[in-house]
């Protein structure tokens, strides 16, 4: 019987969810990381779209700039309620909403540009994702996935855990959590590259960072060229 639950494992849904956005909002750094990444990568004016933004962190900050119509799409009810409110509080608009990464529900060729932290590694229908990344993306559209690297090692997650700024027990949770199950969903190098080659990407490029990777896929434009993963549209 096929999978139909979008996600894998526990659900972020009422108090887990608090609890995650409430620790991850401790220590910024790598959303805003991430929001200049694509900032640095997207033409202003675009179109820009965050796949499981939780919290909402990351969107929030790509909207800060004022350069982009942002938005969200989440399976957690929690985090798309948590992440609106967020973005109110921080004075931005962001159009958070409610739905599956597999299905989502959104017209064909709609975003110039989407983007996934964190998250890629627990959607139990990746190719399905891929897919739908490409069929959202505007033709000439790109889309960076960032998440854990499947090699990573004990010395590198302490060193990652080490700068969420959490406290003693959460840090001792976080750094159990990546051992004992993220790590276990995560994916290797060749994984990647199986599942964009059965998708209507086919291509792809691959950056190593830190503990993890970031996965460059690119639409072909309506000439039918190939963009090339982190050349300029």
């Amino acid at each position: 019987m096929a999978n139909t639950k979008p996600y894998r494992g526990l659900g972020m849904e009422g108090a887990i969810a608090t609890w995650y956005a409430k620790n991850t909002g401790r220590d910024l750094t790598r959303f805003i990381k991430v929001a200049n990444a694509v900032v640095a990568q997207a033409a202003p004016g675009g179109r820009v779209l965050e796949i499981a933004p939780g919290p909402g962190f990351c969107a929030i900050e790509i909207a800060r700039t004022g350069k982009y119509d942002v938005t969200g799409l989440d399976i957690s009810e929690s985090f798309v309620r948590i992440a609106r409110d967020n973005a109110a509080a921080a004075g931005v608009a962001v159009d958070f909403r409610h739905g599956n990464a597999s299905a989502m529900p959104f017209p064909d060729a709609s975003f110039d540009f989407v983007v996934c932290s964190a998250a890629f590694k627990n959607f139990s229908d990746p190719v399905g994702a891929l897919d739908e990344i490409h069929r959202v993306l505007k033709p000439g559209g790109r889309a960076s996935i960032y998440d854990l690297r499947k090699d990573a090692t004990s010395a590198e997650i302490a060193t990652e855990v080490g700068g969420m700024r959490l406290s003693a027990f959460n840090t001792w949770v976080t750094r159990l959590t990546f051992r004992f199950v993220l790590l276990k969903r995560a994916y290797a190098r060749e994984d990647l590259d199986s599942m964009v080659a059965r998708s209507r990407f086919r291509t792809c490029e691959i950056a190593l960072d830190g503990v993890g990777f970031e996965l460059r896929l690119a639409r072909q434009d309506r000439s039918g060229v190939h963009t090339r993963p982190g050349a300029a549209a």
